[in-house]
């Protein structure tokens, strides 16, 4: 079947209560899971430079979750886990060229992986998911429920890339091409860094947090009708500022914040070169 029907059957099945959930309609469901493992269908698309949320796969995505039966699974009796049926683990070939580390990973079902990743043991990637091509996931790394990772991308040991499957209606935390997120960052509530940034170790990046650009003089935030953005090629911190009233400031006390130091440069692009030896 084409999308367009596909995304039509999930938005009336949607509306069904479990009870009235049939064999049939898990067709429909494996499905969608099909064409998310192949990329065919993304809970997020770029559009004229603009993140789009496709609410019928998340809904999609959802429905699974209604749709299936806590099972066992694992090799032994002795090291088995339990989940819904219709989310095992991704199946992976040699012919799919993704770099698998053994060591404790898991990959769930219904999520894209492109060919040349390498994931570092122990690393999870969750349900919705899309991982473009020679991206690097680390040690500790989380990709999160419809989060959408860019080309070439290196998520460092630690890194915490949040997702957003519900509300629906919310675009999903998106890293596009060439981002470095460095070790023990956090990106989360549906913010959105652009190709080629560059996060500084223990930056926490939310919807909710704005960041204070001082090489443009300039304070992003997430507004009712966009999400939070950090520009391409910009180098972000942790940082802090003043309380500047109230019983935090009689204190003395500060609150974190993400700061723009600098824009992508020769010299960035050399230490950041030093990446490529390990994928």
């Amino acid at each position: 079947m084409d999308v367009a029907t596909l995304a039509d059957l999930i938005a009336q099945i949607s509306e069904l209560p479990s009870t009235d959930l049939t064999a049939e309609h898990l067709e429909v469901f494996d499905e969608l899971k099909r064409r998310l493992n192949a990329g065919e269908v993304r809970a997020a698309a770029r559009r004229d430079g603009v993140w789009h949320v496709n609410t019928w796969v998340k809904r999609g995505i959802l429905l699974g979750f209604r749709l299936g039966r806590i099972r066992p699974f694992g090799l032994t009796s002795d090291a088995q886990f339990f989940d819904k049926h219709t989310y095992p683990l991704k199946h992976l070939s040699i012919e799919d060229a993704v770099r698998v580390v053994p060591g404790g990973s898991s990959i769930r079902d219904g999520c894209y992986i492109g060919r040349g990743v390498t994931c570092m043991p122990p690393m999870f990637v969750n349900v919705g998911a899309y991982v473009d091509d020679g991206t690097m996931i680390d040690s500790h790394a989380l990709v999160g429920s419809c989060a959408q990772i860019g080309k070439r991308v290196h998520l460092s040991a630690g890194a915490q890339i949040g997702g957003v499957l519900e509300p629906v209606g919310e675009v999903p935390v998106v890293v596009e091409d060439e981002v470095l997120v460095g070790g023990n960052c956090g990106v989360y509530e549906g913010a959105i860094v652009r190709e080629r940034a560059v996060l500084a170790a223990g930056t926490i990046i939310t919807g909710g947090t704005p960041v204070y650009d001082v090489v443009r003089n300039q304070v992003y935030r997430k507004t009712p009708d966009a999400p939070l953005e950090i520009p391409a090629g910009a180098v972000v911190v942790p940082g802090a500022r003043r309380i500047a009233r109230g019983p935090g400031a009689d204190l003395d006390l500060s609150i974190a914040t993400p700061i723009i130091v600098k824009y992508r440069d020769q010299k960035t692009d050399t230490q950041i070169r030093l990446e490529d030896y390990l994928r």
